[in-house]
């Protein structure tokens, strides 16, 4: 019935030439991706448009969104055409309930079509019955949706239940598409004997149809990128280090709001990705015990135990049977070691401040010289950089002028005591003395 709305669209718009809304999507479903496609046929309605292509190449994705994407399918004005291009191009999983409902599927040689068995996502065992019930409402949908099409409904389960899968001739022979396509020509070509099968009307051929590009904006393609899970994970290590380098170093601003971003971009990948909060909290736990490595001696047993929980959170953070929601091992390997390196330089450069002497505030006056600038009988006043301070002796009564040294600050109080005499330059002058004398006498 909605292909025969074309014609009526050519009278009442008045056109002279018809257009058809190109949409282009490769990679995971998912809500940037449905908010797409949603997009791009509302466009398209509202522009009055013939039909709407949408060049599809998917692994699969989201369950959520891909029941999105399908029930706008239905609800569609105008001819909703999915093309499963170019070569090597894939309508995996959730691309078969997309391709399927769409109300002309086409394929280009080459590509493939099915394993549409549902992944779990979000980590996580699921059991065998609740497997069952998911496999089960699978089944009933996507058979829902052959039936609806007209498309094979044996196929249709065979794909959830055993994940099966066909290449574009074995789909086209089994009545799970229209027609092939190898071109967006022959595509509009084919469609024009299509429509015109379907008993639709219209002035002039699809052939002569102007083909618009409905490309995805700049927001979506930012969107879509930080849906990557591998760059959800790279921007939360930033952030991290970027917030702890800035607890470390207060003052320096760049880090501290570079890494705010990073964090705050993070969480929303999070939300829009199937995301793990078990692995999640391991990797804050682990870091956690990085920072504590800072400031408790554990002899290296918390940053063993922050390695370890790392690498475990990591391997959580996306968990799920579908290899697009996975990190790889060799990205988590990655950021270990360079949080390893980072926390390593951190500790090594708090150590290393630790064993310095302190040189400023009170503290830093331990060991300094100074004279006593009365007589200390136990209390008096002696004088350091310059400074007068009040002072006990512990090491009896020192002198007026004497060198005396700080081996204490109490309060406001310095605990000071004589400064030994070095013997080496009292016999040394002893002796230069007794030489001067003998010259002298041996010279009269």
């Amino acid at each position: 019935m909605k292909l025969f709305l074309i014609s009526t669209l050519f009278i009442a718009s008045g056109l002279s030439q018809p257009n058809i809304y190109l949409l282009k999507f490769s990679g995971p479903i998912g809500p940037v991706s449905a908010d797409y496609i949603i997009d791009g046929i509302n466009e398209g309605e509202d522009k009055g448009a013939i039909a709407v292509i949408i060049k599809l190449d998917t692994p699969g994705g989201l369950d959520e969104s891909m029941r999105e994407i399908v029930q706008r399918f239905f609800q569609a004005q105008l001819p909703i055409i999915v093309y499963v291009a170019p070569a090597g191009a894939r309508a995996a999983s959730a691309g078969v309930f997309i391709t399927m409902s769409a109300d002309v599927a086409v394929m280009a040689d080459g590509t493939n079509i099915g394993a549409a068995h549902p992944v779990s996502v979000g980590g996580g065992e699921v059991a065998s019955e609740m497997k069952e019930k998911i496999t089960n409402d699978a089944v009933s949908y996507l058979v829902a949706i052959a039936e609806k099409r007209n498309r094979n409904k044996r196929w249709a389960e065979e794909a959830v239940r055993k994940s099966s899968s066909l290449s574009a001739r074995e789909a086209l022979k089994l009545g799970v598409i229209d027609f092939i396509a190898n071109s967006d020509q022959e595509l509009i070509t084919k469609l024009d004997s299509v429509f015109s099968a379907r008993g639709v009307r219209h002035q002039m051929p699809v052939t002569s149809a102007r083909i618009i590009n409905y490309n995805l904006s700049p927001w979506q393609r930012f969107l879509l990128f930080l849906t990557n899970p591998s760059v959800a994970y790279i921007l939360l290590m930033l952030g991290v280090y970027g917030l702890f380098f800035e607890l470390q170093s207060p003052g320096t601003i760049f880090p501290g709001a570079i890494g705010a971003l990073c964090l705050i971009l993070a969480f929303y990948s999070f939300r829009l990705l199937p995301t793990n909060y078990a692995g999640l909290a391991l990797i804050g736990i682990a870091i956690l015990f990085f920072i504590l490595e800072v400031y408790i001696t554990s002899y290296g047993l918390l940053s063993l135990g922050g390695i370890v929980s790392l690498i475990v959170g990591s391997l959580l953070l996306f968990q799920s049977s579908a290899p697009y929601f996975r990190l790889s091992l060799s990205l988590i390997i990655a950021v270990v070691v360079l949080t390893l390196i980072f926390f390593g330089f951190i500790i090594g450069f708090a150590i290393r401040a630790h064993k310095k002497k302190v040189t400023t505030g009170k503290e830093g006056l331990v060991d300094e010289i100074g004279s006593a600038t009365t007589d200390l009988n136990l209390e008096g006043t002696v004088k350091v950089r310059g400074e007068l301070w009040n002072a006990e002796s512990i090491d009896g009564k020192i002198n007026q002028g004497e060198k005396v040294k700080i081996v204490k600050v109490d309060g406001m109080t310095l605990k000071v005591k004589r400064l030994a005499e070095d013997p080496i330059p009292q016999n040394r002058e002893k002796q230069t003395a007794n030489s001067q004398f003998d010259s002298n006498r041996h010279g009269k």
